[in-house]
Parts: structure tokens; C-alpha cells; sequence
């Protein structure tokens, strides 16, 4: 029986357990049964044939030795054993107590492949099972299904398994998106991952690592690691990964156990807290499709900690995005887990939505991330995707693929490609999936990145084209003094004024500023300058009881921008600045080496900064408002990577009369219809 034959067989088979959930539990509930099982029989079956000898080891051992694991992994051949002397078929000659015996047989599991069903949660499920009547059913239908290693192989358990687990989450589609990614968008995000690579990955005996920081079910990692059996069936793929969930995590680690790989290198927790479960390792690619749209409130004090007391030491060194979407910290993440580039470096690919390509103002964390990428050159490439591609949402996403040992010809470049419209509609949508990507589309977009070649679908742009400077314009002040109601209204609501009534003076207050009080005799009135208004103030009080910082106060109020006024100027004679008529402008980057490590108050101030400004000012403000100055002080460098702004397409409106045909049309239809419902 061919591969395929034996997986679809097996997987029909188990998947007929369903039928005996039916009603007791929910469509989307039958994983938590089936999934634990297929895992429960498969490690049933692969302990079978040394299952003898490790009883007869732990019993001769027991109490002799304190570590007895090593031992009876080493007997059992395997990366666990089981040293219940039962197993799956007979524990159902004893009915009455199969809930019982069942747990302690899984008791009986070394800790790796205990925890694994404990994180399933399958003790609750053992008792719910129990209570319906249904734990002898489908237990006796496990037992039936033979999937020892000589009938079903690793490859073909991990095929076996990764199709119950996308039936599974294909019928919960409302959860869905949250573990499990669409299996077509994998394969061409490993596409890409190993594009650069294929001489590298043919090589007989390679061994590459990959990891997964929100591995999710581990659909990332198997997808890259049957790409490259089909590529070198001699190379070998070590995948590593962490998963915050628990129930999903167990489906991953299973999955990894299932298929002959080291499960270990699966950790549960969260990457970006102190939970990382791989600390201080480094790997060959990195690929995610982490949460997008997420706040990371949950571990902001763990993440700012290392933010601040480590830098660059540390991993999110660059900045820290918007608390309402952590996205861009595992890309910090997964940057801090790349080889160094005297060690072959690293590649890697993530699925962002839109918000990383452009969110934040220069300065902002983002902005500053993107900065951090692009002026290491580090982004190799962005891949606008289409939308409704997802289980769990509508909105466009997009690769990122991140690389620090770019070939040659992708140096100081960044390639965008637009496939937005590469996608062929789902006869059926699941959740909000309605969109798929075909094989032939697969393979075209894999050719356009390879192949680094401008076209309709392909820009290729210098990095610094993603930058930009933001400039703020200033224009003189020219002011006048008014005493007017409005300068009263906002006098009365300063902090000064109602400090002074709270001492007593609102009596006084009425008689010295009311309409028919000293000062009366100036509302109206129009100043030159704040001196001035302030000695006619003080001659009109004639020395009243009132406090320097109340007149101040509404000497401050009384100024008013005023073109026809008088300039205003700071002690050096140079103007003052009118805030009412700052601007800021946007100018490129000039076109000079970038690096990363340049301070950046001393690139703000080089010659070809300062007249890429200037030039620009010149061209743009002066003509109008010749008076301009810019303030370089609080120049800021920002980046964003705008790519649907540069697949733009120019539709030009249809022509009126068209439009005019149309209507005209569609109300003689209106009237037609208006005609049959009244006669």
C-alpha cells in the first residue's frame, strides 16, 4: 500500500471515532478526544516490542538507582517507555475499571510523554468520556487501529496526524486561525525561507536547525521539514519551538514525538517573557506567523525590564512597539536568534498584517525597528499576499523575509512583490478563509522572488528609499496685545487665577477686572508688546494688591499671532518661532552609506543631510513663504515600507455620458417594476 493509501485509510478509520462523540460533544470538541488517542496508540505500539524488558529492568532497578530514565529509555530504544504493565488492548478486559487502569497506565509514562497528555487535558476527558458511557467505545476502536512502526512509519504517522489536526481545525473554524496556519500559505513561505539555499540543502548529510517561536500545532516546522526531505532526502532538519498555549502545545510535541524527532525541542511558555524557552540558541532559519492585532499587556513589565536594562544586550534593543500589537517583538526575537554571519547566518520569514509595514512616526518604537532591520540589511523582501487567506480574519497579510547574509546582488536592496491577486476562490469558505493559493501561483511567486528582476508584479528599490526625513518648518512670530473677553475666559481658567481666589480674593478679583473696575477702562485695547500692556496693567491697579504672576499670567493671555503685529525675537535678535504655523515636511533620504551604529545627531548634521533639506525647502516652502527656517534640532529619521503605494494603479473614472446611460437604464427598470407592483 503506497504512502498516501495507508495515511488516508488510517485517518478515515480514526476519523470514524467522531461518530461515537456525536451529540455527547461539539464539532469543534472531537479533537480533544481523538487527538490524545491517535498519540495515546501510537506510543502504545512503538513501546510494544520492548515493553517486557523495560518492566523487567525498572523492576530489577527500582529503589537501586535515583535517575532511573536513562536506563529505561536506553532499553526501550526509544525517547521514552511505559513501565504500566498493561497496555491500550488490555486494558479493556477489565470494563469496570477502565477510566481507573487508564489513568495509571499513562501514570506509567516517563515524564516527557506524560506531560504531553497532560497538557491535553485528557484526564478531564477520560472522566467526561466515562460519565457518558462512551470510554469503552472508543477505546475498543483505538485498540483496533494498528500503527505499529513496521505497518505505519514516522513519515507516514506525521502525515497520518497532521491531517487529523487540520480536520480538526477545520471544524472549528472560530479558533482556527489562532493555532493552525492554511497549509498552501506554509508552503510558500518555505518557498522563500529556502529559496537562496537550494545548492546549500542538496548537499548529502547537511543538517540545518529551524525554529518556530509561536509554533502553533507545528504545521510551520513539519511543512519545512517535508520540503527538504523532498529536496535531499539524505539532509536532515533539527525543528525547534515554543508554543504558549498548552492544549496546542501538546498537539506540537506530540506530533514531533510521533514523528521520530526530539520533542524536547518543543517548549511551552511564552518567547518573549522570561519563558524563552531557548535561550541562548541560535538557528539556521526562523519562521512564525505570530499573533497580529494582540496587545502584549500580559508581559509589558518583563519586556520593558530587558528593554531597559539590556539594549542591544538583549533583544528588543531596537524599541518597543504599540502595546496593542506585539507583532514586531518576535521579529526582535527571532532577529536575536540568528547565526552570526562568520557562522553562516540566518534567514527568516514571518507573516505580518499592515500594521508593521508603516505604523508609528518617525521616532516611534516602530519606526525605529524598521530602522534597525533596514539599515543593518537586514530585510531582504516584503510579499503583499491577498486577503482573506486566514481562518480567523479578512485582512491582507504579508511576508517578511529577513536575512543577514543577503547574496550579492540583494545587498543595500529591499524587493517587493505584489500578489494580491494571485488566488483562486474556495468553493466553500471556512471562517473567513475564501481565498487559497494554487500550486501554479505557489510556484510564480517562488519565481519572482528568485529570479530578482523588476516587473508589473516586482520593485526593487535601495534601502534608503524606505527612509525618510521628518523636518519641522517654522515661521516667525508677529504678535499683538488685546484685552479682550476671551483673553478674561482663559485668565480665569489658568491654575494662577483660581490659586489666587482660593486665597480669599474673588471679591477684589470682580472689582479690579469686572467691566466697570480699573482695568475696565482697557478691555478693548490694542498693545505692541507684552511690556507695554503689562506698565499700562499696573498704572491702571495703582497699586491694588494683586500678584506679578496674575498679571503675568494675563499679559500671556492678551497674545495673539498676528501677521500685521510686531516680530517677536529672542535675545540673540534671531525670531521666535510661531507654533500656530509650524509644519513639518517629509524628505527622502539622500542616497549616502548608511551605518547602523552612526550616531544619529551626527548623520542629522552631515552636509548631505542638511542640503537634501535645504534643496528641498527651497523647492517646496520658500517660493510661498520665504521667511521659513528649519529647525534641525528636532529633525527625526523615520521609515516605513509603503507597499501598496507603490503597486498603485491608475484607474481613470468612467466617462459621464457612460454614467449617464447607466442610470437613465437602471430607472427605466425601476419603472418597469413599479409598473407590474401597482397595476
Amino acid at each position: 500500500m503506497s504512502d498516501t493509501a495507508t495515511v488516508k485509510n488510517h485517518a478515515a478509520f480514526i476519523w470514524s471515532v467522531a461518530d461515537l462523540l456525536r451529540g455527547d460533544y461539539k464539532q469543534s470538541e472531537y479533537g480533544k478526544v481523538i487527538l490524545p488517542l491517535t498519540v495515546l496508540r501510537r506510543l502504545d505500539c512503538v513501546l510494544d516490542p520492548t515493553k517486557a524488558k523495560v518492566i523487567d529492568r525498572y523492576a530489577r532497578i527500582q529503589g537501586t538507582i535515583e535517575n532511573v530514565e536513562p536506563v529505561l529509555r536506553s532499553v526501550s530504544g526509544e525517547g521514552f517507555y511505559n513501565i504500566h504493565p498493561l497496555d491500550l488492548p488490555k486494558l479493556l478486559d477489565d470494563p469496570g475499571q477502565l477510566a481507573a487502569n487508564l489513568r495509571a497506565y499513562i501514570a506509567g509514562f516517563s515524564a516527557g510523554a506524560r506531560e504531553v497528555l497532560e497538557k491535553f487535558d485528557f484526564d478531564t476527558q477520560v472522566t467526561r468520556l466515562d460519565r457518558a458511557n462512551l470510554l469503552y467505545l472508543v477505546m475498543s476502536k483505538f485498540a483496533e487501529i494498528d500503527l505499529h512502526p513496521d505497518r505505519v512509519s514516522n513519515l507516514e504517522m506525521g502525515y497520518l496526524y497532521e491531517e487529523l489536526i487540520r480536520r480538526f481545525s477545520e471544524l472549528s473554524n472560530e479558533t482556527a486561525g489562532e493555532h493552525f496556519t492554511p497549509r498552501e500559505v506554509i508552503r510558500l513561505m518555505v518557498n522563500l525561507l529556502f529559496a537562496e539555499d537550494a545548492d546549500v540543502l542538496t548537499k548529502q548529510g547537511i543538517i540545518r536547525t529551524i525554529f518556530d517561536p509561536a509554533c502553533g500545532t507545528g504545521g510551520m516546522l513539519s511543512v519545512a521539514e517535508d520540503y527538504l526531505r523532498q529536496l535531499n532526502p539524505g539532509a536532515g532538519l533539527e525543528v525547534y519551538g515554543q508554543e504558549l498555549n498548552e492544549e496546542t502545545y501538546a498537539i506540537c510535541r506530540s506530533d514531533m514525538m510521533l514523528k521520530g524527532q526530539e520533542a524536547s525541542n518543543i517548549a511551552v511558555g511564552n518567547s518573549l517573557s522570561d519563558d524563552d524557552g531557548h535561550a541562548g540558541r541560535t538557528f539556521d532559519y526562523c519562521l512564525a506567523n505570530p499573533p497580529f492585532g494582540v496587545e502584549w499587556k500580559k508581559i509589558e513589565e518583563a519586556v520593558r525590564k530587558e528593554h531597559d536594562k539590556l539594549g542591544f544586550r538583549g533583544r528588543f534593543g531596537a524599541g518597543l512597539p504599540r502595546i496593542n500589537d506585539g507583532s514586531f517583538l518576535f521579529l526582535q526575537h527571532m532577529i536575536s536568534k540568528m547565526k552570526p554571519v562568520d557562522e553562516g547566518g540566518s534567514r527568516i520569514a514571518i507573516v505580518f498584517n499592515g500594521s508593521p509595514l508603516f505604523t508609528g512616526a518617525p521616532g516611534s518604537g516602530e519606526s525605529e525597528i524598521r530602522r534597525w532591520i533596514i539599515e543593518n540589511d537586514w530585510l531582504e523582501a516584503v510579499v503583499a499576499l491577498p486577503d482573506q487567506l486566514f481562518y480567523n480574519t479578512g485582512i491582507s497579510t504579508y511576508f517578511w523575509i529577513v536575512s543577514n547574509r543577503k547574496s550579492p546582488e540583494r545587498r543595500g536592496k529591499v524587493q517587493l512583490i505584489d500578489a494580491r491577486d494571485l488566488f483562486v476562490k474556495m468553493r466553500k469558505p471556512l471562517g473567513e478563509k475564501r481565498k487559497q493559493i494554487s500550486d501554479d501561483q505557489i510556484a510564480e511567486v517562488t519565481r519572482l522572488y528568485a529570479e530578482f528582476a523588476a516587473s508589473e508584479r516586482v520593485k526593487i528599490f535601495p534601502n534608503e528609499a524606505f527612509g525618510y526625513l521628518r523636518v519641522t518648518v517654522e515661521r516667525p512670530l508677529f504678535q499683538t496685545w488685546r484685552l479682550t473677553l476671551g483673553a478674561l475666559a482663559s485668565l480665569e481658567k489658568s491654575r494662577t487665577w483660581k490659586k489666587w481666589l482660593e486665597e480669599g480674593h474673588a471679591v477684589i478679583a470682580d472689582e479690579l477686572f469686572g467691566a466697570s473696575g480699573p482695568c475696565g477702562m482697557l478691555w478693548g485695547q490694542e498693545w505692541a508688546d507684552a511690556k507695554s500692556l503689562q506698565l499700562d496693567l499696573i498704572t491702571a491697579l495703582d497699586g491694588s494688591e494683586v500678584p506679578a504672576q496674575v498679571l503675568k499670567e494675563l499679559v500671556k493671555q492678551a497674545a495673539e499671532s498676528d501677521p500685521a503685529g510686531t516680530l517677536q525675537t529672542a535675545r540673540g535678535g534671531h525670531p521666535l518661532p510661531d507654533a500656530g504655523l509650524r509644519a513639518t515636511e517629509n524628505v527622502p533620504l539622500p542616497a549616502v552609506p548608511v551605518v547602523w551604529e552612526q550616531d544619529v545627531s551626527d548623520r542629522l548634521g552631515s552636509t548631505s543631510y542638511v542640503r537634501a533639506v535645504e534643496d528641498q525647502v527651497d523647492a517646496d516652502v520658500r517660493p510661498y513663504s520665504p521667511d521659513v527656517w528649519v529647525d534641525f534640532d528636532k529633525t527625526k529619521i523615520g521609515y516605513e515600507i509603503p507597499v501598496t503605494r507603490h503597486f498603485y494603479r491608475y484607474v481613470p473614472p468612467r466617462p459621464l455620458a457612460e454614467i449617464d446611460t447607466e442610470i437613465r437604464d437602471i430607472e427605466s427598470d425601476v419603472q418597469v417594476l413599479l409598473a407590474k407592483v401597482t397595476t
